[in-house]
Parts: C-alpha cells; sequence; structure tokens
C-alpha cells in the first residue's frame, strides 16, 4: 500500500501582523462585518501601520484574510469616564498612542460571517493578551458592541440588558464571547458608535486584567519630560581653513553641553563660511567645491555629537548626490548614529545661482528625546509638511536657516509659529548673522533664532521660550516639556490636532 499523502487533505491557518498590502482585502471584508456602519478609510490603515503595527493582528486562511483586530496604547486614566469611539482613537488614526501607556485599548475585531465557528475571534483575542504580556502592560481595555440589544430595547435598560447576558439569559454574540474570554464589565457608554444603531449606541466598557504585569521604576506617571535645546545663532565671517572652523563649531558645541543641553542646533548652509577661503568667484564652481567637505563635515559632527553627549542638528550642507546637489540637514545623535533631512522646497535664490535640486520624503527620526522632525528654512513655510510630520509622531521641528534680510527671517519665525500654534507642537528656529563679503551670494545675513511654544497657559508666555537678540552672534538656551505637551493634546484649552475635521479635509502624503 503507498503511503497516503496528507498534504492534499491540509488547511492553512495563519494569524500574522497587517501588512499595507492587507488593506484593500481589509477594507471589503469589513463591508461584509458591518453593514450600515461607517467603514474604515485607507488612511485609517495606514495610520494604525505606522503609528502601532504591533498592535495590529490578522487571521489568514487559506490565503483569505478572515478576521482582523486593531489597537493602541493609553493610560487610561487620562480619558474621561464616559469618553467615545472617536475620543480614544483619534477619530480612528490612533495618533494619540502612546507607546508608554499602561493599557492596550482594544479599537476593533471583526470576522467574516462565515467562518464564526472557528475561533477565529479567540485567535485574535489571544494574540493581543500575548502582546499585552510582552508589552507589560496592566489590562486590556475594549468598548464592546452589544448588537442584540435592539430586540430588548423597549423592554429593559442597558444595564438590565448586560445583567441578563451576565447571567446567560440572553445570548449576545459580542458581549458573550468577550466575558467567556475573562473580559470584566467596568460600565456601559453611551453614544460611543454613533453609527450603531444595533447596540442603540450604547457599549459596555471591559477591562482584562494581565495578571503577570510587573510595575518596572522606568514605568511611572511623569509629572515632567523636559527637553533642554540650544539654538545657535552662528556668525558667518572669513576663515582661513577648515580647522578653523572646526574650532569654532566646537566651541559652540561645548557651550550647549555645559548648558547641558539635549539638542544643539546650528544654521542652514552654515558651511558656506568654508566658501570663504576657496578664492572661488563663480557661485556654481564655488558650491561644487564646497561639497568635497561633505566627509570632513559628517566625520566632525559625528566626533562631537559623541564627544560632548549632545544630539547635533548640524545646520545644513551642500552634497553632491549622482551629480546633482542637495540642501541636507544631518541629525548626529550622540550614540553616534546619523540621519538626514533633504531640503524639499528650494528657493528661485538656491536654485539660480547654486543650482539646488529638491527632494523628497518627509523624515521624523527616534531620539532618546522622542520623535522630532526638520525642516530647512523655506520648507517651514509650507503648512502641510508640518501636519504630516506631526501626524507621523513629531514632538518638536528643528528649521536651520539663513535670510539675508527681516522679511525673510519674519516669514520663517512666523511660520515657525504658526507651525507649534496648529500642531501643538514646539519649533526651534536657528539662523546665520554677519556677513561673508568675499563670496558671492552670502554677502550679509539676517537673524534671531528662537523657541517657540503653542499657545495656551501651560506654555511661555507669546509662546515664545527664548529668543537670541537680532543679529547677535549668541544662542538661546531653554526647555520644552513633552509631558506638558502630550496633557495639552489631550485637554488643553483648544485642541487643534484632535478637533479636525476630517469629514471635510485631509492631508495625503503621497510617498
Amino acid at each position: 500500500m503507498s503511503e497516503l499523502d496528507v498534504s492534499k487533505f491540509e488547511k492553512k491557518m495563519e494569524l500574522r501582523g497587517i501588512t499595507k498590502q492587507d488593506i484593500d482585502e481589509i477594507l471589503a471584508l469589513q463591508d461584509v462585518c458591518f453593514k450600515g456602519m461607517d467603514p474604515w478609510k485607507r488612511e485609517h490603515l495606514e495610520s494604525h501601520l505606522e503609528i502601532f503595527p504591533e498592535g495590529q493582528f490578522c487571521v489568514e486562511y487559506e490565503g483569505k484574510i478572515i478576521g482582523t483586530c486593531s489597537s493602541l496604547m493609553v493610560n487610561f486614566d487620562e480619558y474621561d469616564d464616559q469618553h467615545t469611539w472617536d475620543d480614544i482613537t483619534d477619530e480612528g488614526y490612533i495618533t494619540n498612542h502612546n507607546p508608554d501607556g499602561y493599557n492596550l485599548y482594544g479599537i476593533e475585531v471583526m470576522v467574516h460571517p462565515d467562518y464564526r465557528r472557528m475561533k477565529i475571534g479567540k485567535r485574535l483575542y489571544d494574540a493581543r493578551k500575548d502582546l499585552a504580556r510582552e508589552l507589560n502592560v496592566k489590562s486590556i481595555i475594549i468598548g464592546g458592541r452589544i448588537p442584540n440589544y435592539h430586540k430588548y430595547a423597549d423592554k429593559m435598560k442597558p444595564t438590565e440588558y448586560v445583567e441578563e447576558v451576565k447571567f446567560q439569559n440572553i445570548y449576545d454574540p459580542v458581549l458573550t464571547f468577550q466575558l467567556m474570554n475573562g473580559f470584566n464589565v467596568m460600565r456601559i457608554n453611551p453614544n460611543y458608535l454613533p453609527d450603531d444603531k444595533a447596540s442603540r449606541r450604547y457599549a459596555t466598557l471591559m477591562e482584562w486584567n494581565n495578571v503577570e504585569y510587573k510595575a518596572k521604576t522606568r514605568r511611572h506617571f511623569r509629572s515632567s519630560f523636559p527637553v533642554r535645546i540650544c539654538a545657535i545663532q552662528y556668525a558667518m565671517k572669513k576663515i582661513t581653513s577648515f580647522e578653523e572652523f572646526a574650532n569654532q563649531v566646537e566651541y559652540y558645541v561645548d557651550v550647549a553641553a555645559d548648558f547641558g543641553s539635549d539638542f544643539a542646533v546650528f544654521p542652514e548652509i552654515f558651511t558656506t563660511q568654508l566658501m570663504s577661503f576657496m578664492d572661488e568667484d563663480i557661485p556654481s564652481k564655488a558650491v561644487r567645491r564646497l561639497t568635497d567637505y561633505t566627509e570632513p563635515y559628517i566625520e566632525l559632527f559625528t566626533d562631537l555629537a559623541v564627544k560632548y553627549n549632545v544630539n547635533i542638528i548640524g545646520g545644513s550642507h551642500f552634497v553632491l548626490e549622482d551629480d546633482k546637489i542637495y540642501n541636507i540637514a544631518y541629525l548626529f545623535r550622540r550614540d553616534g548614529t546619523i540621519e538626514k533631512q533633504y531640503k524639499i522646497h528650494v528657493t528661485p535664490n538656491e536654485r539660480r545661482w547654486w543650482g539646488i535640486h529638491g527632494s523628497d520624503g518627509i523624515e521624523v527620526f527616534d531620539t532618546d528625546c522622542g520623535k522630532i522632525a526638520i525642516q530647512i528654512c523655506y520648507d517651514i513655510e509650507f503648512p502641510e509638511l508640518g501636519r504630516i510630520a506631526t501626524d507621523k509622531g513629531a514632538n518638536i521641528i528643528f528649521t536651520p536657516f539663513c535670510t539675508d534680510d527681516r522679511q525673510g527671517y519674519l516669514r520663517v519665525r512666523y511660520c515657525a509659529q504658526a507651525r507649534a500654534v496648529e500642531n501643538q507642537i514646539y519649533t526651534v528656529i536657528a539662523g546665520t548673522i554677519g556677513n561673508l563679503s568675499q563670496v558671492e551670494n552670502m554677502d550679509v545675513q539676517y537673524a534671531q533664532s528662537g523657541i517657540f511654544t503653542p499657545s495656551d497657559f501651560a506654555f511661555s508666555r507669546d509662546g515664545i521660550v527664548g529668543e537670541c537678540h537680532p543679529n547677535i552672534e549668541t544662542v538661546v538656551v531653554g526647555d520644552v516639556d513633552l509631558e506638558i505637551l502630550r496633557r495639552q493634546r489631550q485637554s488643553g484649552t483648544v485642541r487643534q490636532l484632535r478637533d479636525r475635521r476630517k469629514d471635510l479635509y485631509e492631508i495625503h502624503y503621497k510617498k
């Protein structure tokens, strides 16, 4: 008798993380699972994967997605007892996700109706429990639907309905399942999901406690999270060598370190100071010669960031790549790693005199002081970039700039302050002053560097942490508090991020 080939009987079921390639299939699945309810939009799911990919699961059976669940992390005590689904999810975008949160909050589970007797929901719930243990959070919290309540709404209150389900006198496909999976009812929230007519818009707030949770000293409620910033108002003056440039740069990094700064911020294209000893009158040739100093520039700032234990925004520098010159700002972390942000919008002056090319890619960088973004000079004048960076998690936008007159400077300043208000973030501008009379197109500079906040009671008066005196070689040092920023986004006098009318408008980032 030949050996039986069992492979033809195999069925493949896999629980895995969601990817961007799954989005179309998930959007189709929700149309089947939640008829008559407002569906996810593609940008919601993209935001979930961008912000908290670990919390998004799906079950795939025979190559077809038949179930999914979504979640985020929060400090639940910071939310109102009668919160809604929109409150807890930032209207489905989970931009309020707190990676240091105490609670995993489940915001959706869906299983295709044709596969609801195959323990798909339990697999997804177990995946959440495993994640909660892995992340060492206190509990999982969910706002559960009660889809059979509409059958009893004229006979009993929602509290009575929940009690009847708990005693198994009534079967509810969602609540019964959640109770069987170890969740306890905390309370009932009205108006949780406006389009959930079957539940009469009620939801049961339920919790599963992680008995393996271990309190750690690093996990505590912060009263503050200060970050110290030193913005350098750099003097452009004639020098005779790269070593002289390096000495001037190190002096300011030393100053920033002496003040205990977390970030030192240099201005845009301040490396054009090197042109003052090149003896080249034609700007297009001078800028190409300047790119020869890219490697020494990077080595210098990498060494200084590590030596002085300061994260450095190294201004910006002209870099030659594929025979094109780009204006690039580098982040030199104090652990020795390096990131870079290309200038996206090139000014007419840059294009005309130096042939600079614009690039793309709006980056947000992780640092030991949270997520930050860099937007070089002209880029801060385009509000879409600030909003995209904020949605990607940035708390601070650093803007190295170089302007030759007060009008140009004020464009940068006013826009930086506007970005701080409309995005509830901190912004920092650092500019050049002085003159390079020997360098064509870099004759004079005007600057007043500063550190700005949103405008509300919790922040500095006038939204200004500190600012330099204009056109003086100096620095401004100030502290910004990321914990205050986080709280104000939740409960400030105004909440621009949460109050956006995403039903009317949105920014679509094409990258």
